[in-house]
């Protein structure tokens, strides 16, 4: 029997990595697709040659990204960072697929990825979980995880991402990140559901 695959989405600030760290820490796998992407383009050649190929040598400080040119670079150009995805994402949706043979004993498996939707490899999963969180609060997350980032260059990454209705349509857990709750109980309760589900 195959794995259940629930994929870990939501906006920049929404708190999906944290969802996911504690998702980890109940003890269940989770498959990180922004780290493990960081990774691919560190580490694989060939797609380090497709990048500098497409972007030029600066988009490599030696062998590591250079990630102020990459943010610069896909901060002004929408065509440069669909370049890059089309090129990073088929590797990475690769690297997960093996994984998940990798785990193929688990009875449920997880995936956080932040374009998910965008991506469209939510296809391929069985459910998908949404982490909402206020616009208001996300700025001031974002703020002071990225101190950084200007409120300008926080609020273009909100608006280039999709929007809160676009994702509830498209998902099937919805989890409220809004600091009023505490996140644990309601993470312990959403596992309840999936395993439910997963039964079904």
């Amino acid at each position: 029997m195959n794995p259940y695959l629930i994929g870990i989405t939501g906006g920049i600030g929404s708190g999906k990595t944290t969802v996911s760290e504690i998702i980890s820490h109940l003890g269940y796998k989770v498959y990180n697709s922004d780290a493990r992407a960081h990774e691919i383009i560190n580490e694989n050649k060939l797609i380090k040659n497709k990048l500098t190929e497409s972007f030029g040598s600066d988009l490599y400080e030696g062998s590591t990204l250079n990630k102020d040119y990459v943010s610069k670079l896909i901060f002004n150009d929408e065509s440069a960072k669909l370049k890059i995805n089309s090129i990073v994402h088929p590797e990475v949706i690769n690297d997960f697929n093996n994984w998940v043979k990798e785990n193929h004993v688990e009875k449920v498996l997880f995936k956080e990825s932040a374009l998910l939707f965008e991506s469209s490899s939510y296809k391929g999963l069985d459910k998908v979980i949404y982490v909402y969180s206020d616009r208001k609060i996300r700025i001031e997350r974002v703020k002071k995880r990225d101190p950084h980032r200007s409120r300008n260059e926080i609020e273009k990454i909100i608006q280039n991402q999709i929007s809160s209705d676009e994702a509830n349509k498209l998902t099937d857990y919805k989890l409220v990140n809004d600091q009023k709750k505490l996140l644990l109980p309601k993470v312990v309760k959403l596992l309840d559901d999936i395993h439910k589900d997963s039964n079904k």
